[in-house]
């Protein structure tokens, strides 16, 4: 059984004394790939080193969080943009519209998320999306660019019903799901239920949100299983089924169709 974390930060200082040890440990337990978004300017370097330790399996992304939006943007955007010329990277992310801590820089976030996809429609690579407390802003800007031209995945899915009927227009966007749907007071399952599980892929978003049993631990890679479980009986699927199915999915979606992947 092999699956793909779609989305860690396993770059981060958190990991700097076990990375190498998690990684390991992650390959021999069937943990396919690593998708890495970055997060702003701070963290490219450590982004691409972890990269080029491991090529077949760690695979970046490029993109400007929007908790990092500020006045300094637009430079901010400038270095972040000069990145996509000089490397290949899987995805534009991680981007989006965040009104949970602050709603200061709205207007800010609105032009640095529009942008970014601006650039997913001219590199041909997918976004990946932060949205939190924040769907219809984004609905609202993808709309502006052009959904039709836009692929990707609503990373941390956390949206009601209503905001899972408007992605499922959007033929091209799937659900990214991680530990939340297993903490014993969220929704999520229930939520996700209708939705097409072929439009559904795993993710940890290490070192957040550790799924039960290790909630309010670091979250590693590896629990990637604990999730991929409660998804699976979420849908009544095997999880040989479930994995197959959210691992294929994601190796066309980020085109790693074709490629030969390398285990321990």
């Amino acid at each position: 059984m092999k699956l793909i974390d779609t989305h860690c930060h396993l770059f981060l200082e958190e990991f700097d004394q076990d990375r190498d040890v998690l990684i390991k440990e992650a390959r021999e337990n069937g943990i396919e790939a690593l998708l890495l978004p970055n997060i702003d300017e701070t963290t490219i370097d450590r982004l691409h080193e972890l990269c080029d330790l491991y090529p077949d399996f760690a695979y970046p992304m490029m993109g400007l969080h929007p908790t990092s939006v500020d006045g300094r943007y637009a430079q901010k955007l400038s270095l972040i943009e000069s990145c996509l010329h000089k490397r290949q990277y899987y995805a534009i992310g991680e981007i989006g519209i965040d009104l949970y801590w602050d709603k200061t820089f709205l207007k800010e976030q609105k032009a640095v998320f529009e942008e970014q996809l601006r650039w997913s429609v001219e590199y041909s690579l997918p976004v990946s999306i932060h949205t939190r407390e924040a769907y219809p802003e984004v609905f609202d800007s993808l709309y502006n660019v052009g959904v039709d031209k836009l692929s990707g995945v609503f990373h941390s899915f956390s949206g009601t019903e209503d905001d899972l009927l408007e992605i499922e227009k959007m033929k091209a966007f799937n659900i990214g799901i991680n530990g939340v749907v297993t903490f014993k007071n969220s929704r999520l399952s229930e939520v996700i239920k209708s939705f097409d599980v072929s439009r559904v892929v795993l993710e940890t978003d290490a070192p957040y949100l550790a799924p039960t049993p290790y909630r309010g631990r670091k979250n590693v890679p590896l629990y990637i299983r604990e999730t991929a479980k409660k998804v699976a009986e979420t849908y009544s699927m095997s999880l040989e089924e479930l994995a197959l199915l959210t691992t294929e999915n994601v190796k066309s979606m980020f085109n790693f169709t074709g490629r030969v992947f390398t285990f321990l």
